[in-house]
């Protein structure tokens, strides 16, 4: 008999509560697992022993749960390094905790390997999960993670409203979208489209390395064509460098507590295309 933690980490998605809810639902039929705790706060509220006990929440607490926004849990955006994951080891230690789930994206799964590393080095027998979640879908072998269907449909939704504000107020409109190397969000601006004339008119992804004048003799072919013109570029848009534009625009740009250039959120990138245009 063992004790198990689940948390969540990083931004919230509009079914990380449900992955939680069938962690919760799994764990408990488990004969194995004595008590199941929530961490507060990630990885954060791992190291403070900030816990509840999952196991005396009602099936319809549990039901309303799995059907809400944000994380129930509350998350982090902290990014362990080994001194931070060798003091939430002897916390597990400390609380007999076997099993690990931790539900998040690349660097939540990160922590995941360098705390089980951690524990085999040191022959405390610990299984350490990663529970997958991300809205850009950019995670190895997951042809579709939980969270980008319903970012992908908010993308859509998004463009196509600002189509329709393109179509009365006709001019150049540029969509920047989430996703540093994978550009399945922008991407899904294409189901926008209903009509050949619908927007966006121009997809640019971070797989595909365009040109200053490939991007601009694009938008000038479809604004003579229509006279307006929606475009949804990733924001890890590159030249044929593979560096993208966002970072040669700012040298001293700011970076997450992950150390990534911030691409999106200051609105720069936009503000250099428009500028371009």
């Amino acid at each position: 008999m063992a004790n198990a933690i689940v948390s969540q980490s990083g931004g919230p998605t509009g079914v990380i509560n449900a992955s939680l809810v069938g962690v919760i639902e799994e764990a408990c039929k488990c004969k194995e697992i004595t008590n199941l705790y929530g961490a507060i706060h990630a990885v954060a509220g791992i190291k403070k022993e900030h816990f509840i006990d999952l196991k005396k929440l009602s099936i319809d607490t549990l039901e309303r749960v799995a059907g809400s926004p944000s994380s129930a849990l509350g998350s982090s955006r902290d990014k362990p390094d080994e001194a931070y994951c060798a003091q939430i080891l002897e916390v597990f230690k400390k609380r007999d905790i076997r099993y690990f789930f931790y539900i998040g994206g690349n660097d939540s799964a990160n922590t995941c390997y360098i705390i089980n590393t951690m524990a085999e080095k040191s022959g405390y027998d610990l299984k350490a999960f990663h529970v997958p979640k991300t809205i850009d879908n950019d995670l190895r072998v997951t042809d579709h993670c939980p969270g980008y269907g319903t970012a992908a449909k908010f993308v859509a939704c998004a463009v196509m409203g600002d189509d329709l504000d393109n179509r009365a107020l006709p001019g150049v409109k540029i969509d920047v979208i989430m996703g540093r190397h994978a550009g399945f969000l922008t991407g899904a601006a294409a189901l926008a489209k209903t009509r050949e004339d619908d927007g966006p008119h121009l997809i640019y992804l971070p797989e595909r390395p365009v040109t200053m004048e490939k991007f601009l003799a694009d938008v000038e072919g479809v604004y003579k064509k229509l006279g307006r013109c929606v475009i949804a570029v990733s924001e890890g848009i590159s030249d044929t460098d593979h560096v993208t534009w966002a970072e040669k625009l700012a040298a001293n740009a700011e970076r997450d507590a992950h150390g990534n250039v911030q691409l999106s959120g200051t609105g720069a990138l936009a503000d250099f295309l428009a500028s371009q245009i």
